[in-house]
């Protein structure tokens, strides 16, 4: 997908192999990427950069990938944020919870490559120049 985009994604990730990889795939794209390990760090960066996209995992040190997106659904700030949920956690119960709580896509890790998810960033806030 040859498609340039202008635009800010937060990474929040606790594994760092996950958040190179998708650094890479999101920066040749044209994105400005920012990251965070933890839940708690991702919500602050989330009020503080306001990011046109969140790529989150839900098993997270300090905060809960289910409690990020909460906050950024109940604030008026950020509710309309786009959040991509990406995680290794696939059944239905998992994937229900996320969308319930406001996901706009659930990508489960493995299952999907890093240009799914740039498709998914596509119809979501497709920027291309």
């Amino acid at each position: 997908m040859d498609r340039i985009y202008d635009g800010t994604v937060l990474i929040i990730e606790d594994e760092q192999v996950f958040r190179l990889i998708y650094r890479g795939v999101l920066e040749n794209a044209g994105f400005e990427v920012i990251e965070a390990g933890d839940g708690a760090t991702g919500w602050a960066m989330i009020k503080e950069k306001k990011p046109d996209l969140v790529l989150l995992d839900l098993i997270l040190p300090e905060l809960s990938g289910y409690d990020v997106l909460r906050k950024v659904r109940e604030d008026e700030q950020t509710k309309n944020i786009p959040v991509i949920i990406f995680s290794v956690m696939g059944a239905d119960k998992d994937v229900q919870k996320a969308l319930d709580l406001g996901a706009n896509f659930y990508k489960i890790k493995g299952a999907n490559s890093p240009s799914d998810i740039l498709e998914q960033i596509d119809q979501l806030i497709g920027k291309s120049k």
